[in-house]
């Protein structure tokens, strides 16, 4: 029995994976990948991506929006926490990319970015940069490891396989 020959990956311009949601890039990552050295495959590039600290819902907003009052009080779903996001929370590149991270934490309160291999402290009022090698294709979880931050200030960074991306 004959087998029949696979599929040529689907190969989307990386301008366009802005576009995609979690579940697209994710179809895109399992997809086979192009032969190593194959003419016009992707070149490893450096890129500049900038995150920004921001405040979701903090207990300093209960005066501007009177219903948080029971959420943060004694008790309350938010006692004790605070809800803080990054911005941009999905990130994507492709393996092989180096990327040159900009971290704006322009709040009072610290928070961490962390990813396997990586973990930064990010200062209040500060801009902290760090660097990263996106060495294999995945999905890698950005964690704020504050514990008042847990668990709900996090991301994530898509890794694509060179494969399945044109330049």
């Amino acid at each position: 029995m004959a087998l029949s020959p696979a599929r040529p990956s689907p190969r989307i311009p990386l301008r366009r994976l802005a576009c995609l949601t979690p579940a697209a890039v994710l179809l895109t990552l399992t997809a086979g990948c192009a032969p190593a050295g194959r003419p016009g495959g992707y070149t490893p590039r450096v890129r500049e991506l900038t995150v920004t600290m921001v405040p979701l819902l903090v207990k300093e907003a209960q005066t501007v929006y009177p219903f948080l009052a029971g959420a943060f009080a004694r008790g309350g779903v938010l006692d004790g926490k605070e809800v803080y996001g990054f911005s941009p929370s999905t990130l994507v590149a492709v393996e092989g990319d180096t990327i040159h991270f900009t971290l704006v934490n322009p709040e009072d309160d610290a928070h961490t970015f962390v990813l396997p291999d990586l973990a930064v402290a990010l200062p209040g009022q500060q801009v902290t940069r760090a660097t990263y090698i996106a060495r294999r294709a995945g999905i890698y979880s950005i964690i704020c490891n504050v514990p008042t931050h847990m668990p709900m200030m996090s991301g994530q960074l898509v890794v694509l396989a060179p494969g399945a991306v044109s330049n």
